[in-house]
């Protein structure tokens, strides 16, 4: 639990602090005045002002914000040249786009790091070696050890992994015959495999057999910086596309929002990576700052993305929104948050009850 809640707060308050830097950099660059910078939610633990700007951090760890000069609707503009409303459309665009970009950024940075430092995994596709075993599982009481090599299930040949994946799966608390080979003997034992809860696409749940051992990885193929930063571009944008399908798959009706996971589950699944190491906690992070830099230019009130459309709108028109207009466009998008909030904190509710 522990280990759960300081991965969540140290890679939220990262992919927080680095999208909210975006909008103070470039808000500061185009002459608008920041009052206040804030990571976290208030009661604040932390709050000091240099020059112009608040700088605080609050106790709650699940967003952030810039509060910049005449920037919400319900503030009398002053028409002063720091305000927000005062700077062009253009400027006050990039404003805006100025978050999202960053976690785009920090995900394409991270990512490059991964691949120089750690390597793409290589594995033996053509036998069963297996890799960890978890402490406590069947494959662990039965004997299996690392590097140890599969070679048949209920007495048939296995070919890869995948293969033997598929079987192990197929039996759920049931018992199956493994054979495998431990430094050139050939062993034999009966294993009853354990249930496992896995989410489907419909947002059910699937229980499959398991027992309990991941694939070995016989190696790292090594790449140099210039393939490490087109690697790492490529599979940031790998994620971004798999992002945008997935949201597009939800509204679809193709995929259950039931799959869509809130803080618990990024706690759950932080600690996890955390505990594989640097390399799996750096990679679930750019997922997350890819999923944060999406998810915020949706065209909803409140978000970045809400904010956009005022502006598109404001540019054709010719002049900005009327006050009365904007509030309840507020108004509306907190609603659909908060709502969202909600659901996503109902379906950790109902991952932790199922055991998943």
């Amino acid at each position: 639990m522990l280990v759960n809640i300081a991965s969540f707060i140290f890679v939220l308050g990262i992919l927080v602090f680095v999208h909210e830097l975006g909008h103070f950099l470039i808000a500061k660059k185009v002459g608008i005045r920041v009052e206040r910078f804030s990571l976290g939610f208030p009661p604040n633990i932390f709050a000091r002002k240099w020059g112009e700007t608040t700088y605080c951090i609050g106790i709650i760890p699940l967003g952030g914000y810039v509060k910049m000069a005449g920037e919400q609707p319900n503030e009398e503009a002053t028409g002063a040249p720091d305000e927000f409303m005062s700077k062009t459309v253009g400027q006050r665009m990039a404003v805006i786009l100025a978050g999202p970009f960053m976690n785009y950024l920090l995900a394409i940075f991270l990512l490059i790091g991964v691949v120089y430092f750690n390597g793409e995994p290589l594995f033996d596709d053509s036998r069963v070696l297996v890799g960890n075993i978890s402490k406590d599982s069947p494959a662990e009481k039965a004997g299996l050890q690392v590097d140890d090599q599969i070679i048949a299930i209920d007495g048939a040949p296995v070919e890869n992994f995948i293969d033997a994946a598929k079987r192990i799966h197929a039996k759920v608390e049931e018992p199956i015959d493994l054979t495998w080979v431990h430094q050139g003997e050939t062993l034999r034992a009966t294993i009853t495999t354990k249930a496992m809860p896995m989410p489907n696409a419909s947002g059910g749940i699937d229980t499959v057999g398991i027992i309990g051992f991941n694939q070995k990885v016989v190696g790292y193929k090594k790449f140099g910086v210039f393939e490490s930063v087109s690697q790492g571009f490529l599979w940031a944008h790998s994620l971004v596309w798999q992002t945008f399908k997935f949201i597009k798959m939800v509204f679809a009706g193709e995929v259950s929002p039931k799959m869509i996971g809130g803080p618990v589950f990024i706690a759950q699944q932080s600690g996890k990576q955390a505990r594989a190491g640097g390399a799996s906690l750096f990679v679930f992070m750019s997922l997350l700052s890819v999923n944060l830099a999406v998810v915020n230019i949706l065209p909803i009130p409140v978000l970045d993305g809400g904010q956009m459309v005022f502006l598109i709108i404001e540019k054709v028109l010719g002049k900005p929104i009327s006050m009365k207009a904007r509030i309840t466009a507020q108004q509306v998008g907190i609603f659909i948050l908060l709502a969202l909030v909600l659901f996503v904190t109902y379906n950790d509710i109902l991952r932790v009850i199922r055991g998943f």
